[in-house]
């Protein structure tokens, strides 16, 4: 709330010394031989001249507050983003369930992916899967709480896991990106194996996404040490089978390589958490952004209320109190 004429204030200065007159003045005094009738009406009398002095008083102030123009603004803010669009490439085969990451690999790259998403206002993010073969479950949205949930109901066995296609999954992101008009488009793909299935191998996916200006950031997960994780076997059922990380650091290197991106190693949570902040900072956001008050006025609010308390105490004087002449 603001005045445009903060100046008509001032007025208030005379309201108050009316108000401090008229309670000064003193009641006038008639020679009559017995006065006991008016006793009876002298509180009535004096309860109602104090009541009319609050209303004019308060009349008053009100029609001097809407000579100052009361405004009230409200402010509108023009945001002009250079956002990125960025597909998530998520590994979900058997090999994601090992638990050399805390709690285990899918779980960590979910929580982190997650976290990652939830900083980078103002981009369109989607997600792919891959294992076997590759599926979208988010195309790119600015919806970060659907993206979020996505991410984390995502579980393993939501594709069939028995391998990993990690060229599919990449050309599955690249298909995405591949019509954006955005600056900057990028894949994080994230995996802890090779590739060993898919009609399109990760070289030629590379070779895919730089035709099309695409950025891949590739991350290897697991540690070097071997880890039981629970597989799936046609004949004997769900089994426990020890694995080591077996990620083809190269073959990232070299898909990362092809697009202008770069390649990393998570053996932790903590380090993956890392290589997402790296990322982050590697692909900015660019805000551009304008804030404009608008001012609407007020001083219908004060004035009419004003008009209607003056009426009223210049009336009820007239018509129901008597005055002596």
């Amino acid at each position: 709330m603001r005045f445009a004429n903060p100046a008509y204030l001032l007025l208030l200065l005379p309201v108050l010394g009316l108000v401090w007159l008229e309670l000064r003045k003193r009641t006038g005094a008639v020679r009559f031989p017995d006065v006991s009738f008016l006793r009876t009406r002298q509180g009535l009398g004096r309860t109602i001249r104090r009541l009319l002095l609050a209303l004019q008083t308060l009349a008053l102030t009100l029609i001097v507050v809407a000579l100052a123009r009361p405004q009230r603004g409200r402010v509108y803010e023009e945001v002009e983003s250079r956002g990125v669009d960025i597909m998530l490439c998520l590994d979900v085969s058997q090999s994601m369930s090992a638990g050399d990451l805390e709690p285990d690999r899918i779980t960590a790259a979910k929580q982190r992916a997650i976290e990652f998403v939830s900083k980078r206002s103002g981009d369109r993010i989607g997600l792919v899967v891959f294992g076997n073969g590759a599926m979208t479950l988010c195309p790119l949205t600015q919806d970060r709480a659907v993206l979020t949930r996505i991410i984390d109901r995502l579980e393993i066995g939501v594709i069939d896991g028995s391998r990993t296609a990690i060229g599919m999954g990449l050309a599955s992101a690249v298909a995405r990106l591949k019509d954006s008009a955005a600056k900057s488009k990028i894949v994080i793909l994230l995996t802890d194996g090779v590739n060993n299935a898919g009609e399109v191998d990760p070289q030629t996916a590379a070779q895919l996404a730089a035709s099309f200006g695409i950025k891949v950031y590739c991350i290897g997960v697991g540690s070097q040490a071997p880890v039981t994780v629970m597989v799936k076997d046609p004949f004997w059922g769900t089994r426990p089978q020890t694995v080591a990380a077996d990620f083809d650091m190269k073959t990232l290197e070299g898909v990362s390589g092809q697009t202008r991106g770069q390649a990393f190693a998570a053996s932790d949570a903590e380090g993956l958490g890392r290589i997402y902040e790296a990322i982050s900072r590697l692909e900015p956001t660019r805000f551009k952004s304008a804030r404009h008050t608008l001012y609407s006025e007020r001083a219908g609010e004060f004035l009419l209320p004003g008009a209607a308390l003056l009426l009223v105490a210049l009336v009820v004087p007239a018509l129901w109190l008597r005055r002596l002449p």
